[in-house]
């Protein structure tokens, strides 16, 4: 576990997200998911990274991987795949800590969410829309969300804002 930084010292003040990093068991398998749900094709499939400067930027003795990028309007995905060493699965669920999970706005829910189902993909739950006191701040209801998961777990999101609500959840 981090240590906590010393809030004395002042913010950093970081703004803007590069990419995010999806650690996956089968890399073919998950770029397959990914290239579905995002009907694009990867920028980078099947690249490798080795050697013990890198390992050691992990925070590991050594490493070997291999990745694939799938680049958003605003974001990259970064599938990664660790051959060197194997970790275990993680054991994720949403109210794990350490748990993430990505999310994707569209512009209707409803609409998304069943031609996913069509093509095959499994839900959690039905969709939600965020209602009067089950919800903060007030600009969120009518907020539409669903939660999906990747083949290895990884929780994903698709939402819907209404309203004022322009937040990022």
């Amino acid at each position: 576990m981090a240590t906590m930084p010393n809030p004395s010292n002042g913010s950093i003040g970081l703004r803007t997200a590069a990419h995010v990093g999806v650690a996956v068991s089968d890399l073919d398998r998950s770029v397959a998911f990914y290239r579905t749900l995002l009907g694009t094709e990867p920028v980078v499939l099947d690249e490798t990274m080795r050697g013990p400067g890198f390992a050691q930027s992990q925070g590991l003795p050594t490493t070997q991987l291999r990745y694939a990028t799938f680049n958003l309007d605003n974001l990259g995905i970064d599938l990664i795949q660790f051959q060197q060493p194997v970790g275990e699965p993680a054991q994720v669920a949403a109210n794990r800590p350490g748990s993430m999970h990505l999310c994707f706005q569209v512009d209707d829910l409803r609409s998304v969410f069943d031609r996913m189902r069509a093509a095959g993909f499994d839900f959690l739950g039905e969709p939600y829309t965020f209602a009067e006191g089950e919800v903060y701040p007030a600009d969120a209801l009518g907020t539409e969300v669903a939660y999906f998961n990747d083949p290895d777990g990884t929780n994903l999101e698709l939402i819907a804002p209404k309203g004022g609500f322009a937040r990022n959840t």
